[in-house]
């Protein structure tokens, strides 16, 4: 399996909504935590090695 990053979100500007709205309140340390435990749920959902890898070697080459 490889890294699909073709868009798949029927509204993606409602995702984004909710994931403001999931940080809404929080001060920037609740706000990293909640941001790593879905970085680790998902990447459970992803289940592959090999997948996570590529999208950290994409997340991280676009900083």
């Amino acid at each position: 399996m490889s890294l699909d990053t073709t868009p798949r979100l029927a509204d993606p500007d409602a995702a984004y909504a909710m994931l403001v709205a999931a940080h809404r309140d929080l001060d920037e340390a609740a706000s990293r935590r909640l941001d790593a435990k879905l970085v680790l749920i998902l990447a459970n959902h992803i289940g592959d090695a090999r997948v996570l890898e590529q999208a950290l070697a994409l997340a991280t080459s676009t900083r």
